[in-house]
């Protein structure tokens, strides 16, 4: 196993934090992470599964943050895990069958759609809006998070917004959704390592130094989306959401 040299360990800890960081509180820490990874020279598929290794530490770290404050549905979340863990296990599956690039026009449209949405519900979020599920709104939550979970183990590029956004839906304030987001975000992670590590795609001298910093990131930034509230997770929220749209399309036409 080849560690990282010193120049490239300290860069990895500095960018582990940073992706960790917004992570933690409305996903998309990839941005981040992925491009870090590139500059190691590992293959695509060991710098996927590298990543993972670190961003299930951050969704880990982020989860236990996020029950301590009290903002975890655990109920509805132990409900929706597996089913995010198992459509993980299968994206991931399926990804070595086939291509996912055919995805991106569908998460561009649709990650607009969610950006339009949020901006134009001005106050939306800002509290909680606690409603019993009926027997349809438990069908699209189960439905949603298995969906979300293939995707998040067969592409990946949003997956925490359209999770947020789920959550959003379901009468959550922002703060809380992305708490339980970061729940199923978990799963899907969890599944997708695994698979990864099987498949014999995960660098650990180069992820475990990047996770440990992820660690540190995603705790302070869940301790300071805990303390600041809607206030500052929307605007996080509004702001990756619109890279994450920019980085899709410049993949796309490029």
């Amino acid at each position: 196993m080849e560690w990282p040299a010193t120049d490239m360990l300290v860069f990895l800890i500095i960018a582990g934090f940073v992706a960790a960081f917004i992570d933690s509180v409305v996903g998309g820490g990839g941005l981040i992470s992925v491009p870090a990874l590139m500059l190691t020279g590992l293959p695509p598929s060991m710098m996927l599964g590298t990543n993972k290794l670190g961003g299930t530490l951050s969704s880990a770290t982020s989860t236990i943050s996020f029950i301590f404050s009290g903002k975890i549905n655990g109920k509805l979340v132990l409900a929706l895990f597996p089913l995010s863990f198992i459509g993980s296990v299968l994206g991931t599956y399926s990804v070595h069958l086939l291509p996912s690039a055919f995805l991106q026009p569908l998460v561009v449209s649709l990650l607009v759609i969610v950006l339009i949405y949020t901006l134009f519900k001005k106050n939306w979020g800002a509290e909680a809006t606690p409603r019993p599920l009926s027997t349809t709104g438990k069908t699209i939550a189960a439905v949603s998070a298995f969906i979300l979970g293939y995707y998040d183990g067969f592409f990946g590029p949003g997956t925490g917004s359209f999770l947020l956004f789920l959550f959003l839906l379901l009468g959550f304030d922002f703060v809380g959704a992305s708490a339980n987001a970061k729940v199923l975000n978990l799963a899907s992670n969890i599944a997708s390592l695994a698979s990864f590590f099987i498949l014999g795609s995960v660098h650990v001298g180069y992820g475990l130094p990047m996770g440990i910093a992820m660690i540190a990131g995603a705790f302070v930034g869940s301790r300071v989306a805990i303390r600041h509230g809607s206030r500052y997770v929307k605007p996080l929220f509004i702001g990756v959401t619109t890279i994450l749209i920019g980085k899709q399309l410049w993949d796309l036409l490029h």
